[in-house]
């Protein structure tokens, strides 16, 4: 498959209950670029960014939006959230490069929203209508901070004027990853091209591996 830098990874949740920090299993795969290394933790069931559920603050954003907006959700793992989406009446579509993590997602939204999660290349996918919403949730942490360029252009390629780009940011300066942390003024200068911050707020029921360093926000594209 031609690939963009490199084919992005996806930083997404598992089925399996995810293990308690500090019990990492070895692992083989080391390249987060790679799916590979995001299967090879899917069917170990490492995955302790897997809150196993939709949290509140997205919740709340879907009672806010008027309509039945169009939404992507780059690296879903369990997909979760799309389930809730679709139930609430979005259209809803969520992907990732990771069979193991596409697997995971089929099983967990069940046979009724099997259908809305693919299999796909973040930088290669076109959705089929456009785009009203894209929700944020650890993929840009997911991967190396080399690639955030790449990935703050796709997200304004593939949103129109006035469309929002919300979720969860994750700020932190350890140099180790994943997860790659960010600092507020890199997220500024990736994203203050094409987007402007409408939303900036405190998170309450963050899971261990994010408490404390990631925030809600909304930035509505210019």
């Amino acid at each position: 498959m031609t690939q963009p830098p490199k084919t992005p990874p996806t930083t997404s949740p598992s089925a399996p209950p995810s293990a308690p920090p500090g019990a990492a299993p070895s692992f083989d795969a080391r390249d987060p670029l790679a799916p590979a290394f995001w299967d090879e933790r899917f069917e170990k069931g490492y995955t302790p960014w897997d809150r196993g559920g939709v949290p509140e603050r997205l919740r709340q954003f879907a009672r806010e939006l008027h309509g039945l907006p169009t939404v992507l959700i780059p690296g879903c793992g369990s997909a979760y959230e799309l389930a809730f989406l679709s139930e609430a009446g979005w259209d809803a579509t969520a992907i990732d490069f990771s069979p193991a993590a596409v697997a995971a997602a089929r099983q967990a939204v069940g046979p009724q929203w099997q259908g809305r999660v693919v299999e796909a290349d973040f930088f290669h996918y076109q959705p089929a209508a456009p785009l009203d919403v894209i929700y944020e949730r650890a993929f840009l942490c997911a991967l190396p901070r080399a690639m955030w360029p790449q990935v703050a252009a796709r997200w304004a390629a593939l949103l129109p004027s006035g469309a929002l780009l919300a979720g969860y940011f994750f700020f932190d300066n350890n140099p180790k990853g994943p997860p790659f942390g960010i600092a507020r003024e890199q997220l500024d200068a990736l994203l203050a091209p094409h987007f402007r911050c409408v939303a900036d707020e405190a998170v309450s029921d963050s899971m261990p591996v994010f408490e404390g360093k990631e925030r809600w926000m909304a930035w509505r594209r210019l």
